[in-house]
């Protein structure tokens, strides 16, 4: 018998929403993943034309998630979905990735997690408990040479890690267009569906993770400052951390969605005893590497001496540009894997083809917000980050 491909439910995502679109078209991408069945909007006419639209069945387009959940449960076990997709605003995170979990169904979810630690708190509790799996869309921890970055980090390549310097910078919320209408910035800048972070939850999260992900390090210590700077904003559109890994490394996180004219300026650079290697978004498929003693080089996708582990994550020769849509791809092909392997508990290593963004980052990086936040509100020059 053939490898079956796995059903998936969408909360969220319907007409007019971007990130929706995005992950469909993800976990299209390697025929892993069907849709068959989603609660699209809260608006019944906008939810029926978007299920009609992405050929999904009437009677499996939901008018509510609960109902959704109800509805597949009521289904034969080789009907219902296997797992639900979470691509609403922030505040619908928690509830809806609770009630699915306890509904026994696999959630993959959209980035933060939750609106707050406890939260984030809460739903891994629902994680352990249900023995469900759960995976987040920290997207550019799926780009191959992402991977090939914390692959020569991990193997030492660059000697004992001392700097981590890590850069996203948007310049699209510098007016103040979540007071005229634009609904991708009215949410975002709105404490009750976004949480305690604007910029700080919306890029500064991904900043973070990518930060740990490629230098195996933990963030233990922080010191911040964030700012507003459309006047009337009710969260923070610019943020700067000083950072202190465990081990002795030092880093420093810059996040604005403020930086007028840049796009989306994802940079990271890793430096240790020996060298360091920089990586940046908006070039993925190169990843250059400096030495003390040596000519600095330029590595590309697809090819020669990359790691092992890169391959399962390419699908085009070298100067076929693969981009976020694939990184997107990688993460859903990697839950896949795992929801097929009965046997799999906990996480897997970063590397594995099985790797994805879990609960643990996911709460790492609800932890971080938090103590930036109270730092930044603080008289207290250095925080310790604590998660549990």
């Amino acid at each position: 018998m053939g490898r079956r491909v796995l059903r998936l439910g969408m909360a969220g995502g319907g007409e007019g929403a971007f990130i929706g679109a995005i992950h469909r078209a993800a976990a299209a991408l390697d025929g892993e993943w069907r849709l068959v069945a989603g609660a699209f909007s809260s608006d019944s006419e906008r939810n029926r034309r978007s299920g009609e639209g992405l050929g999904v069945d009437a009677a499996r387009t939901y008018a509510s998630f609960d109902a959704m959940l109800a509805g597949e449960n009521a289904l034969p076990p080789e009907e219902r979905i296997d797992a639900v997709t979470i691509v609403t605003p922030n505040h619908l995170h928690t509830p809806m990735s609770i009630a699915a979990l306890e509904a026994g169904f696999h959630v993959f979810c959209e980035k933060p997690m939750a609106l707050n630690l406890a939260e984030g708190r809460a739903i891994a509790a629902a994680v352990r408990g249900t023995g469900r799996h759960y995976g987040l869309a920290f997207t550019y921890s799926g780009y191959p040479l992402v991977e090939e970055a914390r692959a020569r980090v991990a193997r030492g390549d660059l000697g004992a890690i001392r700097l981590v310097q890590v850069e996203y910078s948007q310049g699209w919320l510098s007016r103040a267009i979540d007071r005229d209408g634009n609904k991708q910035a009215e949410w975002r800048t709105d404490p009750a569906r976004a949480g305690l972070g604007g910029c700080l939850g919306d890029i500064g999260t991904h900043a973070f993770q990518l930060a740990e992900h490629v230098s195996g390090l933990r963030v233990d210590h922080l010191c911040a400052d964030l700012t507003t700077h459309v006047e009337g904003r009710r969260l923070d559109d610019d943020v700067s951390v000083l950072l202190r890994f465990g081990g002795g490394a030092r880093g420093v996180l810059r996040a604005s969605q403020v930086a007028a004219g840049d796009e989306n300026g994802l940079k990271l650079r890793v430096h240790g005893e020996h060298g360091g290697l920089e990586w940046a978004q908006m070039e993925p498929n190169t990843l250059t590497l400096r030495w003390l003693d040596r000519p600095a080089e330029i590595v590309r996708a697809g090819g020669p001496g990359l790691a092992d582990t890169v391959a399962v994550r390419m699908r085009t020769p070298a100067g076929h540009p693969e981009g976020y849509i694939e990184a997107f791809a990688n993460l859903y092909r990697a839950f896949a894997s795992r929801l097929r392997d009965s046997a799999a508990t906990g996480a897997s290593a970063p590397g594995s083809a099985d790797w994805f963004p879990s609960i643990e980052e996911g709460v790492r990086n609800m932890a971080f917000v938090e103590t930036v936040i109270s730092n930044a509100g603080s008289d207290n020059k250095w925080s310790q980050l604590l998660v549990d």
